[in-house]
């Protein structure tokens, strides 16, 4: 099955608080829970009765690596084991806690505890959450399902997504768009929230993910732009026959090759043709500027259900591009 939407229709990152009670942490302030229960000891208490998810800021990292949360009303501890949902056989790394002070993370409460001094303090769980997360949600997707996820760091090879609750999963750099880039800070920044759709689920139940699907095929890419036009791109490429300009990311043109331009610059360039059968776009390259070339807006074609296939070329097209899930 394919999904179409006018490009025009989504030209913002997507608002995630209203994906569910297993959002990416960072998107629930907005959430019902969790501006009623940090208002008062009996919101919390009526939290941990519903298993309401709830998040707030870790504060503090203790030196038995315990966390502290801000909860409004009062403070939340968090042992170390309850902070991430971990392999069988596997032990909550100190760097996977440390790593949280100063972030919002997704929990439940587990109960109440009344300390030395007679602070009263809520006992809290990130590893039931992520349990709940994994079980309820994660584990009833199947290659092809569209899903909200949110950018939580980069490397060369590509981005991690939370696609619920804290639980991440990888972006590959060849999956974030048909334009090829050369590092996915050229398409992404950490913290933002884009779409994903699930590329395969490994033995164990580790989801990997894919982008590019959902930003458009060549006919789609293609009709948001008309020749004798002059617009703007990104150089991606500069090869000895021509440099590739992005037009958008799922749609690069060839320009004749020019030795006074870099990587990553903006370019006008004037459209002179576009054939279909080939999937080619043949520029002229008006002038390059310095500009913001990376981590722009980006325009979905697709952003919820479930997708078969996806062929990116043309009907008429000399080869076929495509991805079945």
């Amino acid at each position: 099955m394919e999904y179409k939407t006018n490009a025009q229709d989504v030209k913002h990152p997507p608002v995630l608080c209203g994906s569910g009670n297993f959002a990416p942490e960072g998107t629930r302030s907005s959430a019902y829970e969790n501006r009623e229960a940090p208002l008062s000891r009996l919101g919390l208490e009526r939290a941990m009765q519903t298993g309401a998810i709830l998040e707030g800021t870790a504060v503090l990292c203790d030196g038995e690596h315990r966390l502290t949360v801000d909860l409004g009303c009062m403070r939340g501890i968090m042992e170390r084991e309850e902070v991430l949902l971990c392999g069988e056989g596997e032990e909550v790394r100190d760097i996977a806690v440390i790593t949280r002070v100063g972030k919002r993370i997704c929990f439940v409460i587990t109960g109440f505890a009344r300390r030395p001094d007679g602070e009263e303090v809520a006992i809290l769980s990130r590893r039931e959450a992520q349990r709940r997360c994994r079980e309820e949600y994660l584990n009833h997707l199947v290659p092809g399902d569209v899903i909200l996820a949110k950018v939580t760091h980069l490397e060369h090879f590509g981005a991690f997504v939370d696609i619920g609750c804290g639980i991440v999963s990888l972006l590959s750099i060849d999956c974030i768009s048909v334009s090829r880039i050369a590092h996915p800070s050229d398409r992404f920044y950490a913290g933002m929230p884009i779409y994903v759709v699930v590329r395969s689920i490994e033995p164990g139940g580790r989801i990997c993910v894919s982008h590019k699907e959902l930003l458009g095929t060549w006919e789609e890419n293609a009709a948001l732009f008309t020749p004798g036009q002059t617009v703007t791109g990104i150089v991606r490429s500069i090869e000895e026959y021509g440099v590739f300009i992005e037009l958008t990311p799922n749609l690069a043109g060839l320009a004749e090759y020019r030795s006074d331009i870099t990587v990553g610059q903006s370019a006008a360039v004037y459209i002179k043709n576009m054939i279909a059968a080939r999937m080619k776009v043949k520029l002229v390259l008006v002038d390059t500027y310095r500009g913001e070339g990376s981590a722009r807006g980006i325009k979905y074609f697709i952003t919820n259900g479930h997708m078969d296939r996806w062929q990116y070329s043309p009907s008429c097209a000399e080869r076929m591009v495509e991805t079945v899930f």
